[in-house]
């Protein structure tokens, strides 16, 4: 008997779902089997699937793109690496591109940031901040303060450390009981204040009520507040002006240590190298990965002040030193990748271009909200923005059915990756993409809505 064409197809589908079940990724595998999504290559601020289909890619990858795909410099940088050293013995000692990179990012941080460790990933520095932290304040003579004060609806990783810091119940909750000796406080949303208040009228109360945590649970356990100078995973929370330069002075005032989370805003994404200098704030610790190693290999860094690296100076029977290390930290051809992104960003002022981009697209957004209803509110900064969309924009009340999931899809089928959750949309391309790349991806925006609502 012969086989007809839809048990063919039948069949092909079958081997596909079996083959994609030996790999876990983030989404839940079953549906995403269904219609895989899956990516053969990339070139500038675009990616390909396996089918050939071309996209847009506006949240370069997931904000790591920071220069492209295909940059050949960057490519070239490794290549040479390759050939010289792959690996160094980490127990031993460090190696000469780890060095420079270190030196270079002394360099280009705010202050007197000036001390690195390098790691892998977000979670793993944003892990290290934590543990520099209760550290620091041990050999200083306050071995109580080992409290870190974060934010709901963050995200500073997946590891037990980073996870316990965050504030987001979907990832928390499938794996607690998390770590001890982590405080939750209200993220600075002032579009959807948590205290019902409207800026400037507020007393930033967001700001100073950190400053109330810290009395009641005492400043003599609390170690540091670690924040997101822009949050991501709330819907991009775009703090009013005054509210970082307010925690920097409670934490001065109470001897507590402040940790930006700048695995996203870093590396130009807000138009400037860092978003320490966008808001005018030093902090005492900062966190930088993503697109640090621009997607080429896997890099991140956690600088930190001067004062605070020289505690770890002494004798040995004394003091231990920074006790905090992973296999593939200062891997020469991570740094390799990071010191070439940067020369990148650099030589051809990126940065420049973030913010005149970011301009662009803001004005491509708030078009949108001219255009839209649904379209609530417009934030961000460079090019790290997002819409918030709403059934009603007296009362914010929130559209139903996944409007944002919605719309993401469709944008995807139209040709745009971008970052969508049921109540909004966030962009983040190169910081390489032309003006006529911007218009590009917003008409697709544009074309996703609108189908979205004709339905």
């Amino acid at each position: 008997m012969s086989t007809t064409a839809a048990e063919l197809i039948k069949a092909a589908e079958a081997a596909r779902e079996d083959h994609l079940r030996h790999i876990f990724i983030r989404d839940q595998m079953a549906e995403w089997s269904k219609d895989p999504f899956i990516v053969d290559r990339a070139e500038g601020v675009f990616y390909w699937d396996a089918d050939g289909k071309r996209y847009y890619d506006g949240i370069s990858g997931i904000y790591v793109a920071s220069v492209g795909h295909g940059c050949e410099n960057v490519i070239e940088a490794i290549r040479d690496q390759l050939a010289k050293l792959s690996f160094s013995p980490v127990m031993h000692g460090s190696n000469a591109i780890a060095i420079q990179l270190a030196n270079l990012l002394a360099e280009l941080a705010p202050g007197d940031l000036s001390t690195v460790k390098f790691q892998c990933g977000g979670s793993e520095v944003t892990e290290a901040a934590i543990k520099l932290a209760r550290q620091y304040h041990k050999l200083t003579g306050n071995p109580n303060k080992y409290k870190i004060i974060s934010r709901y609806h963050s995200w500073h990783g997946s590891t037990m450390g980073s996870l316990s810091a965050s504030g987001l119940k979907g990832r928390k909750t499938v794996n607690e009981p998390l770590a001890p000796g982590f405080v939750h406080v209200f993220p600075p949303t002032c579009y959807r204040c948590p205290f019902g208040k409207e800026h400037p009228q507020c007393d930033i109360t967001c700001a100073t009520l950190i400053e109330d945590v810290i009395e009641l649970e005492d400043p003599a356990t609390v170690a540091a507040v670690m924040v997101e100078p822009l949050g991501h995973t709330g819907g991009l929370v775009d703090p009013p002006e005054e509210y970082l330069p307010l925690l920097r002075e409670i934490c001065d005032r109470n001897n507590v240590l402040l940790v930006f989370d700048e695995i996203i805003t870093g590396v130009g994404r807000t138009g400037q190298m860092f978003a320490a200098e966008t808001f005018g704030v030093t902090p005492d610790v900062l966190c930088v990965g993503k697109g640090l190693g621009g997607g080429y290999a896997p890099l991140s860094a956690m600088i930190c002040r001067e004062t605070i690296a020289r505690e770890f100076w002494g004798p040995a029977d004394q003091n231990p030193g920074f006790v905090e290390g992973h296999t593939f930290e200062g891997n020469p051809i991570s740094c390799a990748a990071g010191i070439a992104v940067l020369q990148e960003i650099l030589n051809n002022d990126l940065l420049a271009n973030s913010r005149s981009q970011g301009a662009r697209l803001r004005a491509g957004f708030e078009a949108l909200a001219g255009k839209y209803d649904v379209v609530g509110d417009v934030r961000g900064k460079g090019l790290f923005q997002a819409v918030e969309f709403v059934a009603d924009r007296r009362t914010k009340q929130r559209l139903p059915d996944a409007f944002g999931v919605r719309v993401g899809k469709r944008a995807l089928e139209l040709g745009l990756l971008c970052r969508f959750d049921p109540h909004w949309i966030a962009f983040g391309p190169p910081l390489i993409s032309t003006g006529d790349e911007i218009d590009a991806m917003v008409a697709i925006l544009d074309a996703a809505i609108g189908d979205i609502l004709s339905r």
